[in-house]
């Protein structure tokens, strides 16, 4: 099985609201988040103390913040914080903060069925190109960790809504785990044990969509070999866990490799109401915007002329164009390729935004600008993948980073 269940480590703790954390990867730009999360961590068992925050990175000391997780791992451990649940799938249902219901089912993805790189066959694929460069620093952080903790979403492209939602129907026969408020306003979250019945039923319908003819049918392609798990989000992380088994493997350690074969992940189904494809806009800080703008301009025509159109961004207004000559297959991969010609040649840096007001924001600096890019139909996201390969990175999110996944579950991915 491409998508397994899994030995998973739900916690028992007074305050679950406090508990549970954001996706590292959000808020990248935005200090005042995490120091209120922070907050809200301090002196009691919480993610926040397992995960590090993509925003400090770059921050002295990073190393010892590492290690200072990797021991709090350990301390958890052995304090009784968890409750292990052996070979489980867990429904769960989250509320978003916009009222919308997202289900689905956290179990383990084999890394063998996974490879990231582009024209990948594998049954796990990448939806995002993959950064080579941004595996290191998290990489740091699970070599030595005894834990992970999933934000890794994989989608499954099931149209009859059959599978997943099968499970939500029968949910009153499960045991419920958890049931609680997330923190920051971010909605609601529970979580129940699907019981063997429905574990049986769960791994026979997931089997079928495995099958090659069905699966060349269902796309009109002739491929050898189905794409059966897309990454929706998460993308490096999983990639991260793909290197570390890789890394694992080559110590001849049996049982390390058996633990580390696997990553943690929440499945869930492309054409669930609540995922509404969103654009992840970019915001460029520390450039002459004037400068920026001309160069993007003389590529560009005025207004949007039906082609890759976009919106610039800065403290002077907004203005739509649209490339007249465009580089790649989808508007984002033409407005990345300039932006890294364009940081490579005179400096400067971005970042990845959800939300349009948060790029208005930043953009009010005189030395910040920013692109605002329309969404992508999550419709043809299996299609583009199966064709095209992996798209451009940070092509697209799925809702707002408020309503992202939140660490909530652990599992064991060794016993240092």
């Amino acid at each position: 099985m491409t998508f397994n269940s899994a030995d998973i480590l739900v916690p028992k703790v007074a305050n679950p609201s406090a508990w549970s954390v954001v996706a590292c990867d959000q808020y990248t730009s935005e200090p005042a988040y995490w120091e209120e999360v922070k907050k809200l961590a301090d002196g009691t068992p919480s993610a926040y103390h397992l995960v590090l925050p993509e925003i400090y990175l770059e921050d002295d000391g990073v190393d010892e913040r590492i290690k200072k997780i990797n021991k709090t791992m350990t301390e958890y451990c052995k304090g009784g914080i968890f409750e292990e649940y052996k070979n489980a799938y867990i429904y769960i249902e989250r509320v978003q903060r916009n009222g919308k219901i997202r289900r689905g089912v956290i179990g383990a993805a084999d890394l063998e069925d996974y490879e990231y790189a582009k024209g990948s066959k594998s049954a796990i694929r990448a939806t995002e190109g993959t950064v080579v460069e941004r595996i290191p620093p998290r990489l740091k952080v699970r070599i030595d960790a005894c834990l992970e903790l999933p934000h890794v979403m994989l989608l499954i492209d099931d149209r009859k809504r059959s599978v997943i939602e099968t499970l939500g129907a029968n949910k009153a026969s499960f045991k419920k785990l958890y049931d609680y408020d997330l923190m920051m306003d971010s909605g609601h979250i529970t979580g129940w044990l699907i019981n063997e019945e429905y574990k049986a039923f769960l791994e026979k319908e997931l089997l079928a969509f495995a099958d090659i003819s069905s699966f060349n049918e269902k796309y009109g392609v002739n491929e050898a070999s189905p794409l059966v798990y897309a990454v929706g989000d998460g993308n490096h992380s999983l990639a991260t866990a793909k290197e570390y088994y890789n890394s694992v493997l080559t110590k001849g350690d049996a049982e390390s490799a058996a633990l580390a074969r696997y990553a943690l992940v929440e499945l869930v189904n492309l054409h669930d109401d609540s995922l509404v494809f969103e654009a992840i806009h970019r915001a460029i800080f520390d450039v002459d915007v004037n400068k920026f703008y001309n160069e993007l301009s003389s590529l560009c025509s005025e207004g949007d002329n039906g082609g890759q159109s976009f919106t610039f961004v800065c403290a002077q207004g907004e203005k739509k164009l649209t490339f007249t000559t465009p580089t790649a297959n989808l508007t984002v991969g033409s407005v990345q390729t300039f932006i890294d010609d364009y940081i490579s040649k005179n400096g400067g840096r971005v970042d990845y935004i959800h939300g349009e007001d948060v790029v208005r924001t930043l953009s009010s600096n005189s030395t910040t600008c920013g692109i605002l890019l329309d969404a992508m139909n999550k419709n043809d996201l299996f299609k583009t993948v199966i064709l095209d390969g992996a798209l451009p990175r940070k092509t697209f999110s799925m809702g707002d980073a408020c309503d992202k996944r939140f660490y909530t579950e652990a599992r064991r991915i060794s016993y240092k």
